[in-house]
């Protein structure tokens, strides 16, 4: 019995000594919590998605609670309602929150863009972009395989004909998606934009055109026709400066490939 008891007991008195350092580290390391850092924290939706430009939700409201931080509009997934609550436990105005939406800068589809071998790992658009990125023609093309709907807190993105598509009717814009696409193809733009380029493809006209007949060919004619000056070529790709687009439309019209869309948002469920 002794063989049995003697380890036994040696096994509980070190759990208890352990118990007792823990419980003391607990009571004299312990960081003592804000209470007004609380009250933010509990007004934020916990998506933890840094669209605010800190490590979370946590790092947001100890920053606003220690006042290294004053703008109360940066939780984009809270919205309005998330910076209402913010400015009343501060104190101060509420601020309106630019409300965000993620769009999939590729067209090419099951039918557009072909493949050029036979993917049969895991499906996964991080595992496929590894092997020789990726199994689509257009190696700047979307892979379909759903990494950024897996993520998605808000179930806002479906794979359609072989390519992510976002429900802007759902979509937060918390960036989460965008961060989980291998080929950076998803990005985040303000919801009053207007137009986006729907390709992602640097490469040359020439060449993009034998992978993708919607891809951007580097044309210019969508540069030329802007009459705001808000488009221009980087790398071979059209690529839109916000702050001077006003929406009229004319690259839409002026583009031959059509890969510069209308931006529709859907305000239905």
């Amino acid at each position: 019995m002794g063989e049995i008891l003697i380890p036994v007991l040696v096994l509980s008195v070190i759990a208890i000594v352990c118990a007792v350092i823990l419980t003391l580290s607990a009571i004299f390391f312990s960081v003592p919590t804000d209470e007004t850092t609380e009250k933010i924290r509990e007004c934020l939706p916990g998506a933890n998605c840094g669209a605010c430009g800190y490590s979370g939700c946590d790092g947001y409201a100890a920053a606003l609670g220690s006042k290294k931080e004053t703008r109360t509009n940066l939780c984009t997934p809270g919205a309005d309602k998330a910076a209402a609550e913010i400015a009343a436990v501060l104190g101060v105005q509420a601020e309106d929150v630019v409300e965000k939406i993620a769009y999939v800068a590729c067209s090419g589809t099951c039918d557009i863009v072909q493949k050029r071998f036979d993917y049969q790992g895991h499906k996964s658009c991080l595992t496929a972009n590894l092997n020789y990125s990726g199994d689509r023609l257009c190696t700047y093309a979307c892979l379909g395989y759903g990494d950024c709907a897996k993520v998605c807190p808000q179930d806002a993105i479906d794979i359609v004909d072989g390519i992510a598509k976002v429900n802007t009717s759902k979509c937060i814009g918390c960036g989460i998606c965008a961060k989980a696409c291998p080929n950076h193809i998803i990005h985040i733009i303000n919801q009053t934009s207007k137009v986006t380029v729907s390709c992602s493809n640097h490469d040359k006209g020439a060449v993009t055109r034998k992978a993708c007949t919607v891809g951007c060919i580097a044309c210019g004619k969508c540069v030329k026709t802007c009459p705001k000056g808000a488009i221009s070529l980087v790398d071979n790709l059209a690529t839109i400066d916000y702050e001077k687009c006003t929406g009229c439309g004319a690259c839409v019209e002026a583009c031959p490939v059509k890969c510069i869309k209308n931006v529709v948002i859907d305000c239905g469920k």
